[in-house]
């Protein structure tokens, strides 16, 4: 925070002026003695406070890693003292020797801290993963990273409630657009006529002018949907529930993989003939530009895969941080700094959910474009 010269001055001259009154509180008291006693005091307050503030630092750094896992349960709120957690537990899917089901609350409740019993197995969840322990919750380490086994997990976690949640909204979203299509002879009605110009958008200016005219209609569903998708997960983030679904490089990875398998096997002989053997191009130069085209149509959908996940995750990180601060300054000012900036950061994380989702949705229809071109010497010789 940089502080003007008229503050500056105002702070020293106020100092100045206390100084006397402050040294008058207590004048039978020998001037040696009392600095003695402030300097001893100055550094005890000064240890504790240092020791506090690396709690509270320690604390925030637990919590945003916490939120950047997927869970098991939903926790809205905890009590320090008595240990307890406030909010709703998730089921535990699991296969270990046929289909282990229980309830994420077993863990608080199991014969040690984080263990649950089911069927005589033990389970421990350690940083949001399932191993398999003992009853004390035995975890072996090598190289900071446990070895125990671990059960093929199918549990219904947060991200996948939050999945399933867009999913369902969507769906009724949209179903409830067609019907007031066919209902009102093309006329939107209800909250479809705010979603309404968002879907001649997508169609207008990212499919056709990417697509063309002649095959975009075979990708609209699947543009839409991931546009859509992307954008109610996005916001879903920016809840109170502490959802961070695209955050998820496995769901991002997953989206990515999606284009490019549409792309890959809806593309005309075209698109693999300039990448294997390229028009124009001497024979031996083919050979050596083949792998490098080859390699580009996986580097596509990877750049996918890390700009939503990087951005989402960064956001959230940037965001949970400077809500961390006001309860590092615990000052009127600093906090009210920090939740001013928070609150400004959280507006722009709005635009980012769009921009994110938009620009997923834009490259995916380039990609599937490169895709469809047809070839320019037919056309030119047509």
């Amino acid at each position: 925070m940089v502080i003007s010269n008229k503050a500056l001055r105002f702070i020293i001259a106020t100092f100045v002026i206390c100084l006397p009154f402050i040294s008058m509180a207590n004048p039978e008291k020998d001037t040696t003695t009392v600095q003695t006693v402030v300097a001893h005091e100055g550094a005890e307050a000064s240890h504790e406070a240092h020791a506090e503030s690396t709690d509270v630092k320690t604390e925030i750094k637990e919590f945003i890693n916490h939120h950047l896992l997927d869970a098991h349960d939903f926790t809205f709120s905890a009590n320090k003292e008595t240990g307890k957690h406030y909010g709703f537990s998730l089921p535990i899917i699991l296969w270990d020797n046929g289909i282990q089901f229980f309830m994420s609350s077993e863990f608080h409740h199991g014969p040690a801290e984080g263990v649950a019993e089911h069927n005589g197995n033990f389970y421990k969840l350690h940083h949001e993963k399932i191993y398999k322990t003992d009853a004390s919750g035995t975890l072996t380490e090598e190289h900071g990273h446990p070895t125990n086994v671990r059960p093929i997990d199918f549990s219904i976690t947060k991200s996948v409630v939050g999945i399933l949640s867009v999913a369902i909204l969507m769906f009724l979203l949209f179903a409830g657009l067609a019907k007031s299509y066919a209902k009102n002879g093309g006329i939107a009605s209800g909250a479809g006529r705010f979603f309404e110009p968002i879907v001649i958008y997508v169609r207008d200016e990212i499919a056709i002018p990417n697509i063309g005219e002649k095959g975009y209609k075979k990708y609209m569903s699947y543009l839409l949907t991931i546009f859509f998708f992307i954008l109610f997960l996005n916001l879903l983030g920016l809840t109170p529930l502490g959802f961070n679904v695209t955050g998820n490089i496995a769901i991002t990875a997953s989206l990515a993989l999606l284009t490019y398998l549409i792309t890959t096997f809806t593309a005309n002989k075209n698109y693999w003939g300039h990448i294997f053997w390229m028009p124009g191009v001497p024979t031996p130069m083919k050979f050596i530009l083949a792998p490098i085209e080859l390699l580009g149509t996986i580097i596509k959908p990877f750049s996918l895969m890390i700009r939503l996940y990087a951005n989402i995750l960064a956001g959230h990180v940037v965001l949970m941080s400077i809500i961390g601060l006001m309860f590092i300054f615990k000052s009127w000012i600093g906090s009210s700094l920090s939740f001013g900036l928070a609150f400004a950061l959280s507006i722009l994380e709005i635009l980012v959910a769009f921009l994110q989702a938009y620009i997923f949705t834009m490259l995916s229809a380039l990609y599937f474009g490169a895709g469809n071109e047809e070839h320019h010497h037919e056309e030119a010789h047509h």
